[in-house]
């Protein structure tokens, strides 16, 4: 495995947004973790409204906060 990781999602020849593949475990731990509890948030305030959107925010909202909850589980082992 290379050492820098381009972010997929972004399709560019050149990438700027890199993972750091030697980073300690609970530094890529912690940054995932904060970006799925970012995208988490967003879709439960889509989720407080109305209709077939939030229906389905509902519903994608309850997999990502269990899975933000065994992310915190994790997290504390790694740090313990």
């Amino acid at each position: 495995m290379d050492r820098y990781l381009p972010i997929t999602g972004i399709d560019c020849r050149i990438p700027t947004l890199l993972i750091d593949t030697e980073a300690p475990i609970d530094v890529l731990h912690e940054n995932a973790a904060y970006r799925i509890r970012t995208a988490t948030q967003l879709l439960e305030n889509i989720a407080h409204g109305e209709g077939i959107h939030s229906e389905l925010a509902r519903v994608l909202v309850t997999s990502l906060r269990e899975g933000c909850d065994l992310l915190d589980v994790l997290g504390q082992k790694l740090r313990a």
